[in-house]
């Protein structure tokens, strides 16, 4: 998408079987096409921790690389210094996709344990397997998670001067927030989802003194519109923040940056792709298979 296209055009819309999308997913392609760390951590010797991880076939390794992402950008956070802003995508980027890896493995044996739930079936030796397979995940993330949260609250946030970066750290807390809700039950569960959702909310205020279009406050109208749909199960909430966020940025659509220009229209395509998906369950709900 070029700069001179018109931002109304944010194209046609595709829908996805469940899969809700996130910020993570327009985040994760700019922060790629960096080439060298030496674009994101100043005066380091991490050169190679960042360049394309090879294996010894020649084949790319996305895991060490996205591991070793992780362990330098807790480094430099720990030495209490701000994070540009192209530090803190690398900051993000490696987060989502060491966490999204154990999400997705915890996917399945939790899917599994509840298939044989459902079935009434008793537990077999595989499903011991899933038992543990899925505590072992469980362990891995709130790890990851707990990690993230003492870098917010420890380094970043206490040091933040600039409402984007204040905007997109508080978002990025509330993330992991919900990730960790994701794998909780009972209690734990309710009393999490709670704490996401007001952290939030608290976030959406701070945003507003950022433009509509500005891509971190259309992120996190996103992933709190998600965070609503999935966590929450509250479909017309979801919709509601969905549509309220894209209504807005399409009112300023004029005035969009160049420089975020593709950010705030792949956003804002999410926003649209979600609310039509979401729309349409809801209206399957609400007027069953009529033939």
């Amino acid at each position: 998408m070029s700069a001179d296209e018109t931002p109304t055009a944010v194209g046609p819309v595709k829908m996805r079987d469940k899969a809700l999308s996130t910020v993570e997913d327009v985040r994760e392609a700019p922060v790629r096409s960096k080439k060298t760390s030496g674009d994101a951590i100043d005066g380091g010797d991490t050169k190679e921790v960042l360049d394309d991880a090879v294996n010894e076939r020649g084949e790319r390794s996305s895991t060490v690389r996205y591991d070793d992402m992780v362990k330098y950008m807790k480094e430099l956070t720990r030495m209490d210094q701000k994070l540009t802003k192209d530090q803190r995508n690398l900051l993000s980027v490696a987060f989502k996709n060491v966490v999204g890896a154990r999400r997705s493995a915890w996917r399945i044996p939790s899917s599994l344990q509840q298939q044989r739930a459902d079935k009434g079936l008793e537990e077999s030796d595989s499903g011991q397997a899933a038992k543990c397979q899925r505590e072992k995940v469980e362990t891995e993330m709130k790890a990851m998670c707990c990690d993230v949260l003492e870098l917010l609250d420890k380094f970043l946030i206490p040091e933040v001067d600039d409402v984007e970066a204040e905007v997109f750290y508080h978002k990025l807390k509330e993330d992991y927030f919900c990730y960790l809700t994701e794998i909780l039950e009972g209690s734990e569960r309710e009393d999490m989802a709670a704490k996401s959702r007001e952290s939030y909310e608290k976030a959406l205020e701070k945003a507003a003194g950022l433009p509509t279009t500005n891509p971190v406050r259309l992120g996190l109208a996103l992933n709190l519109s998600v965070f609503h749909y999935e966590i929450r199960n509250d479909g017309k909430e979801a919709c509601r923040v969905a549509n309220d966020a894209f209504n807005a940025a399409m009112s300023e659509a004029d005035n969009l940056k160049d420089d975020s220009y593709k950010d705030s229209t792949l956003i804002m395509q999410l926003l649209r792709d979600n609310l039509t998906l979401w729309t349409s369950e809801t209206e399957d709900h609400e007027d069953p298979g009529e033939n």
